[in-house]
């Protein structure tokens, strides 16, 4: 059973950084592509970026340069760093996963077959 467990989620200042995490299990990474997404009160979810495997990353244009999408292969946990956050960044966190055998991830929600519950992310300015 697949499951995606988020953490990490708080309320922080602007300009600080933060990590979320997430636990996932049942199956196996190098067989998936994992994604993490955001969706702020009244908007649409949308992709932040997606992993393909230890180091194969793409981010959304308008993250790149301040979120890096990590995994942990020994504690199967998938992770986002979020530098120099800004208000705009308040949303709920997703990890998603999907299984995948191409070379590049899918990044619709569409595409994505499991779901964490979420971490909520609310930046202060």
């Amino acid at each position: 059973q697949v499951q995606l467990v988020e953490s990490g989620g708080g309320s922080v200042q602007a300009g600080r950084s933060l990590t979320l995490s997430c636990a996932f299990s049942g199956f196996i990474f190098d067989n998936n592509c994992m994604a993490w997404f955001r969706q702020a009160a009244g908007k649409e979810r949308e992709g932040v970026g997606v992993i393909l495997s230890e180091r194969r990353t793409s981010y959304a244009d308008s993250v790149k340069g301040r979120f890096t999408i990590s995994v942990d292969m020994n504690k199967n946990t998938l992770n986002l760093q979020i530098n120099t956050l800004e208000p705009e960044d308040t949303a709920m966190y997703y990890c998603a996963a999907v299984p995948w055998h191409g070379d590049t991830c899918p990044t619709r929600v569409i595409d994505f077959d499991y779901w964490g519950q979420g971490t909520q992310v609310t930046v202060s300015s």
